[in-house]
């Protein structure tokens, strides 16, 4: 990624932080305000229905949706140059599974505003796109956990956040108060990692070679 060599590791964290604090408030907004279930995976036929009932709050919701992953990869980008002293392989690997889940659910929007796909088809795009973020989770929290420069508690809860996507790939049948934890322990995690970049982005080492 040669385009990221003369980015600061200190504006990158910064990047990431402010980023994801963003994505929070539209991924609200969308999901809470506009259409039920676009953005987390949920109740599919709700979301048709309220498709079908209004087209145009698909349009803005989309809209808002790919605002979202346009943080997500202004956010992979970023966590490469952060990560890259820890392992240059492993932030190129937490990268591209971002970027690859930008790409997969950019594609799902794109089909279900042209009517490419039914409601159904883009649940089953999102599912595997956040199969995909899932495994990011993952390398990036294995490769917090490994660097010398960052926490490992915070390493640790991402892998865990990563662990609790489950409840959307696999049928668990879980009561709804496990259901919200679960999603707080995926919020809890990033919004930790971004919170201490954002304050500790002055002690980061340089990654300016790469």
């Amino acid at each position: 990624m040669s385009f990221t060599k003369n980015i600061e590791a200190s504006k990158a964290a910064m990047a990431v932080g402010v980023a994801f604090i963003a994505s929070i408030v539209l991924v609200t907004l969308v999901d809470d305000f506009l259409l039920a279930n676009f953005v987390v995976p949920g109740d599919t036929e709700v979301l048709a229905r309220e498709i079908a009932a209004d087209r145009h709050k698909l349009s803005l919701a989309a809209a808002g949706y790919l605002f979202v992953l346009a943080l997500d990869t202004v956010i992979g980008l970023a966590l490469y140059i952060v990560l890259k002293p820890a392992s240059r392989v492993l932030a190129w690997l937490t990268a591209a599974f971002r970027l690859s889940y930008v790409v997969v659910l950019s594609i799902g929007v794109f089909a279900l505003v042209f009517d490419l796909v039914d409601a159904r088809d883009y649940a089953a795009i999102k599912l595997f796109g956040y199969v995909l973020f899932a495994l990011h989770l993952v390398f990036l929290g294995y490769t917090v956990f490994r660097s010398e420069y960052m926490p490992r508690s915070l390493g640790a809860l991402l892998v865990v956040a990563a662990l609790t996507y489950a409840v959307f790939f696999v049928e668990l049948d879980l009561p709804e108060v496990a259901e919200i934890l679960a999603m707080l322990t995926m919020l809890l995690a990033e919004l930790s990692l971004s919170l201490w970049l954002i304050v500790r982005r002055n002690t980061l080492p340089s990654s300016t070679n790469g």
